[in-house]
């Protein structure tokens, strides 16, 4: 019997409240807000007579802090899953501290804009310090992890696929495969067709910001950092076939150099086709990608902004994207003192997914993910109080979850190994 408030109606939040609601027994009633309103109370209909769970709405502008304490006080929810924008963490974290609430999201802080002086000071610091030049990294909410501890609650980062799963099957492979692991491949394969000339799958702010941004790895104990989309290799993906892929920077590396031990490389690799990169470099190279405001005709607009509205909505592409997904991670370590190589992974069917909840693969592999941990953290099955990402928890469990709500996992013992 839980009382859960969603904040988010974009495609992957309309993923995880179809899926909360296909567990009604544990998300018996569900406040969905949003900025607009009109889409929480679409969605809403949308499921009525459907589920069990009882469904209501609201308004709330998660950039207002006060707005959303307000929305959970008059809620009160023993939950509140941020699916909004990662540029709202750090306000929807504030606010379930005061009010006494545990929280989740599925990507980590990054500030909307990154010319704050105040902001871009620490970036500079940290920068310096650490070895990459990412705009996201864990540090402003790993800040909170003293303030959610001695207030008894628990913080949530990264209940996505990746970060999520992707260090779920980490934690996974240390506990049942590995007595050491040395290295570790994450490899994120869009084997799917819009019909689009260009299209992002998720959210283009953060989408075009990740890609266009310098790629970065870790290794013996410190960050190395490249040109963005210098390194590029190919794999033959399970039921995808083969495909160009490139190395990112990516969050879940920050967390997993920290929580598993004596790690001595993690990568991320996603895959592009060369239509999506000519595209991409065509609209940085005209500065359409910039988050700075300029003035046109007498209106300050921010170009990626600008640019985000000319594109297809991401919540759009269902019905017409054909193909698969292919996430997951290959280890190299040892085991029993031999060595020993492993590969977990799920694959993920675009046109089953829409048949489901009306998304594409995309949504649907942060989505289900979002409910599952949403659903470890009102069963129990998790409840460590402070700030945690998904591979401090057990495993077990939440690949259970995603096994049976639509996410089930897959192992090579002799993968072929990324160079």
């Amino acid at each position: 019997m839980s009382r859960v408030l969603i904040i988010g109606c974009g495609g992957v939040a309309s993923v995880a409240i179809q899926k909360c609601c296909q567990v009604s027994e544990v998300f018996t009633e569900i406040c969905i807000a949003s900025r607009t309103k009109a889409k929480c109370d679409a969605l809403a209909a949308k499921l009525a007579g459907k589920t069990a769970t009882k469904i209501t709405t609201a308004q709330v502008d998660a950039d207002n802090t006060q707005e959303v304490i307000d929305l959970i006080n008059s809620y009160k929810p023993e939950l509140v899953m941020n699916i909004a924008l990662p540029y709202q963490d750090l306000t929807i974290m504030d606010a379930c501290l005061a009010c006494g609430v545990n929280y989740m999201d599925t990507a980590n802080y990054e500030p909307e804009n990154i010319e704050d002086p105040e902001w871009r000071a620490i970036y500079d610091k940290r920068c310096k310090e650490e070895g990459f030049s990412a705009y996201f990294d864990y540090s402003w909410q790993w800040a909170y992890r003293k303030k959610f501890e001695e207030a008894g609650l628990t913080a949530l980062l990264g209940s996505g696929f990746d970060p999520g799963v992707t260090q779920a099957y980490c934690a996974y492979a240390l506990k049942h495969e590995f007595d050491q692991i040395d290295t570790i491949d994450i490899l994120d394969c869009n084997g799917g067709d819009h019909g689009y000339p260009f299209a992002t799958n998720f959210n283009p702010e953060i989408n075009l910001r990740e890609v266009s941004a310098p790629g970065s790895y870790w290794e013996n104990g410190h960050w190395v950092e490249i040109p963005a989309m210098s390194i590029k290799r190919e794999y033959n993906f399970d039921q995808v076939g083969q495909k160009d892929m490139y190395l990112l920077h990516h969050e879940e590396i920050e967390s997993l150099a920290q929580n598993i031990p004596g790690v001595k490389r993690i990568r991320f690799f996603m895959t592009f086709g060369q239509s999506y990169l000519t595209h991409m470099r065509c609209l940085e190279n005209v500065g359409m990608l910039s988050t700075t405001p300029i003035n046109y005709e007498g209106k300050e607009i921010v170009p990626i902004q600008f640019l985000k509205a000319l594109l297809p909505d991401p919540a759009s592409l269902g019905p017409r994207t054909k193909g698969k997904t292919n996430i997951g991670c290959i280890f190299t370590g040892t085991k029993d003192g031999k060595p020993k190589t492993y590969y977990i992974y799920n694959v993920c069917d675009h046109e089953e997914s829409y048949k489901e909840v009306e998304s594409q693969a995309i949504s649907y592999t942060t989505g289900v993910p979002a409910m599952c941990g949403a659903l470890m953290l009102l069963t129990g099955k998790w409840n460590k109080k402070g700030v945690f990402t998904v591979e401090e928890f057990d495993p077990d469990p939440y690949i259970e979850a995603l096994d049976k709500y639509g996410l089930p996992h897959q192992e090579s013992f002799a993968p072929v190994l990324v160079d």
